[in-house]
């Protein structure tokens, strides 16, 4: 069975973008790129909202991407060989490869998803994945803190929702950014 990750790189006041909707912020530096291209490799799936999908579609053709250090094109090259669902009520198709739009995001269908994929599953966007959070569906989440404060926005993780959580591992960059990741508990019982 694979794992439902939420992964996300927040401000270290814990917003994903400021009250502007920016997050250019959050840019990682090559060492924390290189370090998120090792945690992606396993994924065989993202699991997207609209806006997340309309932000990660870049990696589907970058411009000049031959000229781009090589950290780029191997990200480039894990986001187009994996596949992605995007949930959004108002599009009504795709714009890039392996990616199918559903409507909503379905529990049920999730952890079917999760029983028979052989690749672990990422979700992306915060408001997305405070649904699945809600649900029960969230295996680990893997934050990454940028050294900013923004003082507000939209949050990485969701208000009115208790889970409890176990620290697997924990890595701090020279840039000054901490990534944390963490395990549900109720996958530890």
């Amino acid at each position: 069975m694979s794992k439902l990750i939420y992964s996300a790189l927040a401000s270290l006041d814990g917003f994903v973008e400021d009250t502007s909707g920016r997050f250019d912020w959050a840019a990682p530096d090559a060492e924390v790129h290189e370090f998120v291209n090792e945690l992606e490799r396993p994924v065989g799936t993202y699991l997207y909202g609209r806006r997340m999908y309309e932000t990660m579609r870049f990696w589907e053709d970058p411009p000049d991407l031959a000229a781009q250090p090589s950290y780029i094109r191997e990200y480039a090259a894990i986001w187009q060989a994996a596949e992605k669902v995007v949930y959004s009520r108002t599009l009504r198709s795709a714009s890039t490869a392996r990616t199918r739009i559903e409507s909503e995001l379905d529990a049920a269908a999730v952890r079917r998803l999760k029983a028979e994929a052989t690749r672990d599953v990422s979700i992306g966007g915060a408001e997305l994945a405070a649904q699945a959070i809600a649900a029960g569906l969230v295996d680990e989440c893997h934050l990454f803190f940028a050294p900013v404060l923004v003082g507000g926005g939209k949050r990485a993780l969701p208000d009115a929702v208790r889970a409890d959580l176990e620290l697997l591992d924990e890595r701090a960059f020279a840039d000054g950014t901490v990534f944390l990741r963490y395990r549900t508990k109720r996958d530890a019982v």
